[in-house]
């Protein structure tokens, strides 16, 4: 099997790898029937020379490749007809605005793997960028914070060298008696706690964040049963789950009351929203900065107008008419971060991790027997066609 391993060529900015000069040792010492080759990059977090220098060739066209490794999308002319990838594809949940790239993969044959779906058999995920998304989206809040509370700049997540220079970075914050509000509890949430509970913020109990006055910064994280009710009967998770529209929002009581909100939840789109446009307007809304890591447009934050960039992650929102203007020009508006490719500030941590993920869940399922159907789980185009897990996307495909 000959593998490329490509450089990033949707976002020519994103600097991470899928497999690492640490992993690929690993992969030649183990998996001697695998060839590996990298595509030159300029811009990967791990130079040519260090590919090099472990005797793997660097090359600048992988088309004799049998299967071709990358993070994000493929741009649409660095496509090699035939060929198989592995990728974040974001087309499986028909996501329009890569609809033409899907069938522009289908038309050239491609057979395509994504990332998403690499689970057990318990439909666990197996491989993610999750708790990175996390670590970044937390302290973009810190930043904000900064800004609008502390008067003092720091700076952004992709100017540090891994997570203990963003540790160090906000040590020079001293916060005020804010309230941090945060939904979700998996991956991007573990993310999000490393980030504060290392700035020293103590967590309190739901009710006791809506009810109680600190003189101190102080946390709450919301499970599903927090920030929703059951229209009809008592709360059940797997109901929830499964029937989200018999659901309503009881998460407007925590607008009132906190400064600050990190939203690193799962959204259904049949979920209610957290809150409206009609909620922020009111004189009590008290959040003024939100971290949207979860990054759902449109989705249940409606502050969150559109993604943003590592470049420019922040931009404000006027609570009146949901306007976006200029980031941090009012105290009374919304400031909103929406970077959906948060991971990317930080390469090095978050492709090390992520290869050794792949390398241990993944590539013996990949280089041997799939006997766990972990690769065929994955599969959305066989040669162009969809496989049968994802035939709901025929219409998609074709229309």
């Amino acid at each position: 099997m000959k593998i490329g391993i490509l450089r990033e060529t949707r976002r020519w900015r994103d600097r991470r790898v899928a497999i690492t000069p640490e992993t690929a040792e690993l992969i030649l010492k183990n998996y001697p029937d695998v060839e590996l080759v990298v595509q030159s990059s300029e811009l990967r977090v791990h130079k040519d020379e260090e590919y090099a220098a472990i005797g793997i060739p660097v090359v600048e066209d992988v088309s004799h490749c049998d299967l071709l490794i990358g993070v994000k999308e493929v741009a649409n002319e660095a496509l090699i007809d035939g060929k198989t990838y592995i990728m974040f594809a974001h087309v499986a949940k028909k996501q329009a605005h890569n609809q033409e790239f899907f069938k522009l993969m289908a038309q050239k044959n491609i057979t395509l793997i994504d990332y998403e779906y690499f689970v057990d058999k318990h439909r666990s995920r197996l491989v993610a960028f999750g708790f990175w998304a996390g670590v970044v989206g937390a302290y973009y809040v810190f930043m904000a914070a900064g800004k609008r509370f502390c008067h003092l700049p720091i700076p952004g997540p992709e100017q540090c060298r891994d997570l203990s220079d963003l540790h160090h970075q906000l040590k020079a914050l001293e916060l005020p008696a804010l309230k941090i509000l945060i939904t979700g509890g998996g991956r991007v949430a573990s993310g999000v706690l490393e980030i504060v509970k290392r700035m020293g913020v103590h967590e309190v109990l739901p009710n006791d964040f809506l009810t109680r006055e600190y003189e101190h910064a102080v946390y709450t994280r919301l499970d599903p049963e927090d920030y929703v009710k059951r229209k009809q009967g008592k709360f059940d998770l797997k109901h929830f789950y499964e029937n989200p529209t018999e659901y309503e929002t009881s998460f407007t009581p925590y607008t009132k009351v906190a400064d600050v909100y990190i939203a690193a939840h799962f959204w259904n789109q049949q979920s209610p929203v957290f809150f409206t446009g009609d909620d922020l307007k009111s004189p009590d809304f008290g959040i003024s900065v939100i971290s949207d890591v979860s990054c759902d447009v449109p989705g249940p934050i409606p502050t969150t107008l559109r993604t943003s960039t590592i470049e420019q992650p922040f931009y404000d929102v006027k609570p009146d008419g949901l306007e976006e203007v200029e980031a941090f020009s009012s105290s009374n508006y919304v400031t909103v971060c929406a970077v959906d490719n948060l991971p990317a500030a930080l390469p090095a941590d978050a492709s090390r991790t992520f290869a050794r993920k792949m390398y241990h869940e993944v590539f013996p399922s990949l280089f041997g027997d799939d006997q766990h159907k972990i690769i065929e789980r994955a599969t959305i185009l066989n040669d162009g066609e969809l496989t049968p897990a994802f035939s709901y996307l025929n219409g998609f495909l074709n229309e």
